[in-house]
C-alpha cells in the first residue's frame, strides 16, 4: 500500500514515472490472477481426488473463491443467525433472535436446548409431536400468542406446552382460548399469622396439618349424626312419664324423667358442639372478609347446625322455672328446633369434592329445576281435577275432592305409584294413563341439561387436579434436563466433539475441523 502511494505521488514528475507506475500495477495484477488460478486449481484437485464429499469443503471452496475475486463477506449479526430444529424428522428453520425473545423457555435458553443439539447434523433434534410444533414456533414468532393447530388434540398440545416450558401464562392463555373457565382468585388474609390458620381450617389440601384438622372435623360430624339418629331408638329413648293426680276437675302432671344435662347423648353432643363452635370462631376471626364469610352457604350451614344445641340448653333451663303448660309448649318448639340438627350432614360437603360438584350442579341448574317444578305443578292441578270429575259419580271413589287428588297426581307423575289411591272408573283410568305418560315426559325433558351441567363441573374438577400436577411434571423435566446435560460433557469429550458456540457466527465444530484439514 505504501509502495502504491509513493508511485502515485511520483506521477506528477513526468510521463516516465507514470509509465513506470503502469508497468508495476500490471505486474501486480498478473501476480494476483496467477495466485487465484493456482488456488482454484488446488481446490478442484481436492474435490476431484478427495474421498470425502462433506459440505465443509464446498463451503471452504466458495469462501476462498469469494475472497480471491475480491467479494467482501457480509458477516451476520448474532441475532440473525439461523437455527435448524428437527422435530421427529420434520425440519423447521428460524432465527436465534426469535427464540431469544423468551429466554426462560426450553428453546429460548441456550443451556437448556444444548442437550438436544446434534453436532454431526448441526441441528437440534426433538422426538416430539410434529404437528404441535407449528403452534409452538408460532408462539415465538408472534411474541407470546399460543394457538393450537386444528389437527392436534387438546391434551397432546398441553403436554407440548409443558415440555417446551412455555410457562404458566401460556398454559392459562391456552386454557382460556379452548373455553376453560378461569378460576377466580382466592382471597387470603394479609396477616401471615391469620393466613396460616385460614389455610389450616379452610383448605384441607394446603398441608398435612390441614388434612389432619379436616379428618378430625369429619369424625366429629359423623359422631354427631350418629348420635342424632341413635337417640331416637326405643331402647335409648327415655320417655317422660307423667304422674296424673286427679282432684275433681283439676289434674296435675309431674315429670319423673331424669334431667337432660345428665343424658349421655347430651354430653357427647356437647363435646361435638364445642369443636364446631371452636372451628367456626377461628374461621370467623381469621377470615379475609366478614361480608364474604356470611355470604358463604357453608358458613351459614355451620351456624345453623349449632343453633339447636343452644336452643335446647335455654329451653331446659326455662323448663325448671315455668309451669307445666308452658313446658309442654317448650318441648314442642324443642322438637322442631332439633330437626335442624340434620343439616349437619351438609357440613361434610366442605371436605367432599363429590358433594361440592353436586351443589354446583344444582346451583347451575336452578332454571331447569324451576321449570320442572312448574311443569309438575301444572300437571298436578290438571290431572287431579280431571280424575275428580271422572270419579265424581262413583260412590266408592277415593277422590272426594280436588285437593285429595293432589297426592295421587304427584305420585303418578313421578312414576312412584304407592297404590294407596287409584281410580276405579274407565274414565278415571284413562286420566291416570295420561297422567303417567305426561309425568315421564315432563321429568325427562330437563334431566339431560342437569346431567350436562354435572359432567361439566366434574370434568372441570378433573382438569384442576391435572393442572395442579403440572408443576411437578415441570420439576421432573428440569431434573431430567440437568441429568442429561451433565452426561453430555463426558460424551462430547470422548467423541472429540465440541459444544456449539453460538457467538462464533453460527459455525459448527464439524465445519471448523474440516477447515483445519483443508489448511493442512
Amino acid at each position: 500500500m505504501e509502495l502504491r502511494d509513493t508511485l502515485c505521488e511520483s506521477m506528477e514528475s513526468g510521463e516516465e514515472n507514470a509509465a513506470c507506475c503502469k508497468e508495476s500495477n500490471s505486474a501486480n495484477l498478473y501476480e494476483k490472477t496467477e495466485s487465484t488460478s493456482a488456488s482454484l486449481l488446488s481446490n478442484w484437485k481436492i474435490l476431484v481426488n478427495g474421498n470425502s464429499t462433506n459440505e465443509g469443503f464446498l463451503s471452504r471452496f466458495s469462501k476462498e473463491c469469494n475472497d480471491s475475486l475480491g467479494i467482501g463477506q457480509v458477516s451476520l449479526e448474532e441475532g440473525d443467525q439461523r437455527v435448524i430444529i428437527n422435530i421427529a424428522g420434520l425440519r423447521f428453520e428460524t432465527q436465534l433472535k426469535t427464540l431469544s425473545e423468551f429466554p426462560d423457555t426450553l428453546l429460548g435458553d441456550p443451556h437448556k436446548r444444548m442437550q438436544f443439539f446434534d453436532s454431526m447434523r448441526n441441528e437440534y433434534f426433538f422426538d416430539r409431536n410434529r404437528p404441535s410444533f407449528d403452534g409452538i414456533l408460532y408462539y415465538y414468532q408472534s411474541g407470546g400468542k399460543i394457538r393450537r393447530p386444528a389437527n392436534v388434540p387438546i391434551d397432546v398440545f398441553a403436554d407440548e406446552i409443558v415440555f417446551y416450558e412455555l410457562g404458566h401464562d401460556a398454559m392459562e392463555q391456552f386454557r382460556e382460548d379452548e373455553g376453560f373457565i378461569k378460576d377466580p382468585a382466592v382471597p387470603l388474609p394479609t396477616n401471615d399469622f391469620y393466613k396460616q390458620f385460614w389455610l389450616l381450617f379452610e383448605y384441607p389440601e394446603s398441608s398435612n396439618a390441614a388434612r389432619g384438622v379436616a379428618l378430625v372435623s369429619v369424625l366429629v360430624i359423623i359422631i354427631s349424626i350418629l348420635i342424632f339418629c341413635v337417640e331416637t331408638l326405643p331402647e335409648f329413648r327415655e320417655e317422660k312419664e307423667f304422674l296424673t293426680t286427679k282432684g275433681g276437675d283439676n289434674s296435675t302432671a309431674i315429670a319423673t324423667s331424669p334431667s337432660t344435662f345428665t343424658d349421655p347423648f347430651f354430653v357427647i353432643e356437647t363435646a361435638c358442639i364445642i369443636w364446631f363452635s371452636f372451628e367456626l370462631a377461628v374461621r370467623f376471626t381469621v377470615c379475609p372478609s366478614t361480608t364474604e364469610f356470611f355470604r358463604n352457604i357453608m358458613n351459614i350451614i355451620d351456624i345453623v347446625s349449632i343453633i339447636p344445641y343452644f336452643v335446647t340448653l335455654i329451653t331446659e333451663l326455662i323448663q325448671q322455672t315455668e309451669p307445666t303448660g308452658q313446658q309442654n309448649m317448650s318441648l314442642a318448639i324443642l322438637r322442631i328446633i332439633r330437626l335442624v340438627r340434620v343439616f349437619r350432614i351438609f357440613k361434610l360437603s366442605r371436605h367432599s369434592k363429590g358433594l361440592q360438584i353436586l351443589g354446583q350442579t344444582l346451583k347451575a341448574s336452578m332454571r331447569e329445576l324451576g321449570l320442572l317444578i312448574f311443569f309438575l305443578f301444572i300437571g298436578v292441578i290438571l290431572f287431579s281435577s280431571a280424575v275428580y270429575f271422572a270419579e265424581v259419580d262413583e260412590p266408592q271413589s277415593q277422590f272426594t275432592s280436588i285437593p285429595d287428588g293432589f297426592w295421587w297426581a304427584v305420585v303418578t307423575m313421578t312414576t312412584v305409584g304407592y297404590g294407596d289411591m287409584c281410580p276405579i272408573t274407565v274414565g278415571g283410568k284413562m286420566v291416570g294413563t295420561l297422567c303417567a305418560i305426561a309425568g315421564v315426559l315432563t321429568i325427562a325433558l330437563p334431566v339431560p341439561v342437569i346431567v350436562s351441567n354435572f359432567n361439566y363441573f366434574y370434568h372441570r374438577e378433573t382438569e384442576n387436579e391435572e393442572r395442579q400436577a403440572i408443576p411437578a411434571d415441570i420439576e421432573k423435566l428440569q431434573s431430567l434436563t440437568i441429568t442429561r446435560t451433565g452426561s453430555e460433557v463426558s460424551l462430547n469429550k470422548n467423541n472429540g466433539a465440541c459444544i456449539r458456540d453460538e457467538a462464533n457466527n453460527g459455525k459448527s465444530c464439524l465445519y471448523n475441523k474440516h477447515r483445519e484439514l483443508g489448511d493442512v
